[in-house]
C-alpha cells in the first residue's frame, strides 16, 4: 500500500475500488492462493448450497404428507443436516477468508515479509476472535430483529387496517428497517477487520467500529451495498441458468456453473479486500495514524504462538 495513511481519508468509493484492485494485481500470486484455498471452496458451498436447496424443495412440494409423524421423516432430517453442515461450513471459510485477507494487507502496509504459508499459519488464530465478533454480531441482530418485529406487530394491530395510514407508516417503518440493517452489516464488516488489526474483539470491536464509521458511514454503506449487489445478481444469475436451466442443456449449465462460481470467488475476495480499506480510508479521517512498527510488532504476536493483548495507545501512535 504506497498511498500515505494521511491520503487515505480523501478516497470515495471509486478511489476505494481502484485502491483495493491495485492490492489484488500488485500481489496476484498471494491472493490467488487465498482464493483457491478458502475463498473458492467457500463459493463452492455456496452454489452446491443452492443446488441441493432447490432439488430438496421440489422433493418436499411434490410429497403427500398424510400423517403428521411423515412431516418429520428421514427427508426432512437430511434437509435440516444438510443446512447445519452449510451453515457451519460457510460461516467457518468466511472467517478463515477474513482472517486471511485482512492479515495480508496489513502485512503489505507494513512492508513485513509475506508469504502464504506464513498467512496459513496465522489464519487459525485470528479466527477465534472472529468467531467471538461474529456471535456478538448475531446476538446484536437477533435482538433487533425482535424489537422491529414487536414494532410491527404494533403497527398491525394499531394502524394496519388503516389504509392510507397504514401503507405511509408501513413504508416508513420498512425504509428504517433497512437502514439499521445495513448499518450493522456495516458495524460487523468494520468489526471484523478490527478483530484482526487491533486488540479490540466481540461487543468491544463494535463499539470501535461504531466510532469509526462517524463521518463515513454513507461511503461505507455505499461500498458494502455495491459488493452485495454484484454477489446478488450473481447467484440469481446462477439460480436462474443453472439451478433453474433444465431447458439449455447439461454442458451450458455446467458452463455456467464454472463463471459464476469464479464470479463468486472475484467478487467475496473484493469484498474483503475492501472492507479492509475501508478501515484504513475510517481511521485517516478521524486523523488515528497506526505507528507501522507497532502494528508489525503487533502482527508478529500472531507467528509466535500464543496472542498477547497490545494496549490501544501502543497500537494507536497519535492523533494528528
Amino acid at each position: 500500500m504506497d498511498r500515505e495513511q494521511e491520503e487515505m481519508q480523501f478516497l470515495g468509493v471509486f478511489g476505494i475500488f481502484k485502491e483495493s484492485c491495485k492490492l489484488i494485481s500488485s500481489w496476484r500470486k498471494i491472493f490467488s492462493n487465498i482464493t483457491l484455498a478458502l475463498i473458492l471452496p467457500l463459493s463452492f458451498i455456496y452454489v452446491v448450497h443452492a443446488e441441493v436447496s432447490n432439488l430438496l424443495s421440489k422433493k418436499f412440494n411434490t410429497a403427500n404428507y398424510e400423517k403428521p409423524f411423515d412431516l418429520i421423516s428421514h427427508e426432512w432430517l437430511y434437509f435440516w443436516l444438510f443446512n447445519a453442515a452449510y451453515f457451519t461450513l460457510s460461516l467457518t471459510f468466511s472467517l478463515l477468508s477474513t482472517a486471511a485477507v485482512v492479515y495480508t494487507i496489513a502485512c503489505i502496509y507494513t512492508a513485513r515479509e509475506l508469504s502464504f504459508k506464513k498467512v496459513m499459519s496465522v489464519v487459525p488464530k485470528v479466527w477465534k476472535r472472529l468467531m467471538v465478533t461474529f456471535l456478538s454480531i448475531f446476538v446484536a441482530m437477533f435482538f433487533y430483529l425482535v424489537v422491529v418485529g414487536v414494532v410491527f406487530l404494533i403497527w398491525a394491530f394499531s394502524v394496519g387496517g388503516i389504509q392510507t395510514v397504514g401503507v405511509a407508516v408501513l413504508a416508513v417503518l420498512v425504509i428504517l428497517f433497512f437502514t439499521g440493517f445495513l448499518y450493522l452489516t456495516t458495524v460487523w464488516h468494520l468489526a471484523s477487520t478490527i478483530s484482526v488489526l487491533e486488540e479490540a474483539y466481540g461487543f468491544q470491536a463494535m463499539v470501535k467500529s461504531q466510532k469509526l464509521i462517524k463521518g463515513k458511514l454513507l461511503l461505507a454503506i455505499s461500498t458494502f451495498v455495491i459488493i452485495s449487489l454484484a454477489s446478488g445478481i450473481n447467484q440469481i444469475a446462477f439460480k436462474r441458468l443453472v439451478v433453474e436451466g433444465t431447458s439449455i442443456g447439461m454442458v451450458s449449465r455446467f458452463v455456467y456453473a464454472i463463471v459464476c462460481l469464479l464470479l463468486l470467488s472475484t467478487t467475496i475476495l473484493f469484498g474483503l479486500v475492501i472492507q479492509t480499506v475501508v478501515y484504513f480510508v475510517c481511521k485517516s479521517y478521524h486523523h488515528e495514524n497506526i505507528d507501522k512498527p507497532t502494528l508489525s510488532d503487533h502482527l508478529e504476536v500472531y507467528l509466535l504462538g500464543e496472542y498477547t493483548l497490545l494496549k490501544t495507545k501502543d497500537v494507536q501512535l497519535f492523533h494528528v
